[in-house]
């Protein structure tokens, strides 16, 4: 009788300690994924932050003389500001006027940006962010590119000047940004636009939380051999190496 009551005592304890194994493995998922919801966006700033710290093409100095281009800035996205004609560089036959509803025919400059496809087309406003679009943003998109003819572009935050060869290869990585037809031509995407001088074209890849809109820009002073962060999805991660546009050095 006494060995019935020990056996019976173990088997007890056996499945209390059982069962409680077995809520400890149901509760601790949810803190795993509690825990890595925090973590993963934690890691992601404090990589974010590094690599705006962090230059590329370091040696890089400003000359005193050059050709001047702009970054605008909202404070979400940043877009690179060019001459619309400089240097022999004639951006006209690639974004023709024809191309958009009201272009000024003094406007001489053309502003140029990248971004997911559905952020981009899907929300002309910020109130117009959904949470579709903001996965899109996250996971991952086809790129597309913004361009617009601002006529004074001074609204913009910075500015910095490039010797001509700079200036070169700036404007072909920004060109190398488009889809391409059959004659050379950017494919337009048949789409309103935010307003009557900016029009969307197919771009080059995809764009994601990793190959953002201002990773984009800091990639194509980075190839025209520009000071820049190393990585940066957030615009004030490439702005603030550059004086403001009111400025001279």
């Amino acid at each position: 009788m006494i060995h019935r009551m020990v056996r019976k005592d173990r088997c007890n304890a056996i499945c209390n300690n059982r069962g409680m194994a077995r809520r400890r493995r149901k509760t601790r998922w949810p803190r795993r994924i509690g825990l890595a919801l925090v973590a993963i966006p934690a890691l992601y700033l404090t990589a974010a932050l590094a690599g705006s710290l962090i230059p590329v093409n370091a040696n890089w100095r400003e000359p005193e003389r050059g050709i001047t281009v702009y970054l605008a800035d909202n404070g979400v996205h940043a877009d690179l500001i060019l001459p619309a004609y400089v240097a022999g560089l004639d951006w006209r036959p690639l974004v023709p006027r024809s191309d958009f509803d009201d272009v000024p025919l003094d406007a001489g400059w053309i502003a140029f940006g990248a971004g997911e496809r559905r952020v981009y087309l899907d929300t002309p406003t910020w109130a117009d962010i959904t949470p579709r679009t903001l996965l899109a943003a996250t996971t991952g998109g086809e790129r597309v590119m913004h361009v617009e003819w601002p006529r004074d572009p001074t609204y913009a935050a910075r500015s910095l000047r490039l010797t001509p060869e700079q200036y070169r290869r700036l404007w072909a990585a920004i060109r190398a940004g488009f889809r391409l037809d059959k004659d050379g031509r950017p494919v337009r995407i048949e789409h309103p636009g935010y307003g009557p001088r900016d029009a969307f074209y197919d771009g080059v890849g995809r764009a994601s939380a990793f190959s953002t809109c201002n990773t984009w820009v800091a990639s194509r002073l980075r190839l025209a051999g520009i000071r820049t962060s190393l990585w940066s999805p957030f615009a004030q991660g490439v702005v603030w190496r550059y004086r403001a546009a009111d400025q001279r050095t």
